[in-house]
């Protein structure tokens, strides 16, 4: 397979560079939940812009349930929580470091491996095929937070070979080389900490945590990544904003074993 690309990636398009300064503007409070955005034409003014680039922007906000999604009117802010960089759900150091916190690990498996059979599906490859294995425990300051099993196509290895793992993000160096990204699907379970879980993570035994798979693709359905991620539920919350007339990302289903 050809090596990735090692230029600089693509400058971001106006309408990115819109969503972002009024995504950090928000997050930071200085337009409160409850307010509502500049008008179009102002947005535009400031912006030196066309209305395409802002309309796009604003979609954008709206999609993720930040802004509300009423017509023939400003946009009111819904909310002030910072939601997750499409990096950040890919990368447990990026939203580390985001919190103000020093990231650090625990390495357990870093190199070269055999894929089994729920991996091998998983990636869409053949049973034992190589994939680079990153198995450790993320620490925020000091405590616990996660344990990570990630396992990556064989071609991304000199890459992330390269990263300091304890203090860079795998991922953003990944895509800084070229790697493409694209699409994400995670599904979430609760289930209770064994024994082994519990001493890496510092929690008691049968505590519950919270299982995240993962499975990264490329724009043309290539799996590059796929992921368990297990939190401890103890240090940490979740949440999710959504706005009627936008589908919402999170979907239930209950097992069938229950009666």
């Amino acid at each position: 397979m050809a090596p990735l690309p090692t230029g600089p990636l693509r400058r971001p398009q106006q309408h990115e560079e819109i969503t972002d300064y009024l995504r950090d503007e928000i997050f930071a409070g200085h337009i409160p939940a409850g307010e509502s955005l500049p008008s179009e034409v102002e947005l535009c003014e400031q912006f030196n812009t066309s209305r395409g680039p802002v309309r796009q922007a604003v979609a954008t906000l709206r999609a993720e349930g930040l802004l509300s999604s009423g017509r023939g009117r400003r946009s009111l802010v819904l909310s002030n929580t910072r939601t997750e960089t499409f990096e950040e759900i890919l990368s447990n150091t990026s939203w580390i470091f985001r919190m103000g916190k020093d990231p650090s690990e625990q390495m357990e498996r870093f190199g070269l491996g055999a894929a089994d059979e729920t991996l091998a599906e998983c990636m869409r490859i053949a049973p034992g095929s190589d994939v680079f294995f990153v198995h450790r425990v993320r620490s925020a300051d000091g405590t616990p937070l996660v344990i990570e099993k990630m396992a990556f196509l064989p071609h991304l290895a000199e890459v992330i070979e390269g990263v300091d793992t304890a203090e860079q993000s795998i991922h953003r160096e990944l895509v800084r080389a070229g790697a493409d990204f694209n699409n994400i699907s995670r599904s979430f379970t609760i289930e209770q900490a064994d024994a082994d879980t519990a001493a890496k993570l510092d929690i008691p035994e049968d505590a519950p945590v919270l299982r995240v798979q993962i499975r990264a693709l490329t724009h043309n359905g290539d799996v590059l990544e796929c992921a368990v991620h297990t939190f401890r539920v103890d240090k940490l919350s979740f949440g999710l904003n959504n706005v009627r007339g936008h589908s919402s990302p999170l979907w239930f289903q209950v097992e069938s074993a229950i009666q």
